[in-house]
């Protein structure tokens, strides 16, 4: 079998192993408290990105090589990049759409449609290596800056 091959199956394999145990996302309680920072929650996802952003790059730099030491990294970014990506998913979900989108913004249709974009953005920085999808997924979150600014604390 080739090496890539092997490092392909090698990966599919422990990536599908990780998701038999993945434990539960626990987020924000949903009763309108008020502690939350939105915000900081964005900034938060953004960070989330820039670590799928690097695993990308990094997953790229070490497909070729078939040393044992390089396929445990490559394993290790591949589901350091899974996991930033499916916190972003969480967050997006258990936080942003059970909270603040409603129903009854005058803009509920685009808020609902930029939000969902980045639920597809970070599925597809899933699914694919290629750094691109790293960058979409960064454009996707920034696109729900003007929604939640930064507030100045006193």
């Amino acid at each position: 079998m080739r090496t890539s091959r092997k490092i392909m199956l090698l990966v599919f394999a422990v990536v599908g192993s990780c998701l038999l145990l993945l434990q539960p996302a626990y987020s924000h309680c949903q009763i309108p408290c008020g502690i939350y920072d939105d915000y900081a929650r964005v900034k938060s996802m953004l960070e989330d990105s820039a670590t799928a952003e690097k695993s990308a790059k990094l997953i790229a730099e070490l497909a070729g090589k078939s040393d044992a030491q390089s396929q445990n990294q490559l394993v290790r970014w591949v589901m350091n990049k899974e996991q930033h990506a499916q916190k972003i998913i969480s967050t997006i979900s258990d936080y942003f759409l059970t909270q603040r989108v409603k129903p009854d913004q005058k803009d509920y249709a685009e808020r609902l449609a930029k939000h969902h974009a980045v639920i597809i953005a970070a599925m597809k920085a899933k699914q694919n290596a290629d750094q691109k999808y790293a960058t979409m997924l960064k454009q996707s979150i920034e696109a729900l800056l003007p929604y939640y600014p930064e507030h100045k604390h006193k």
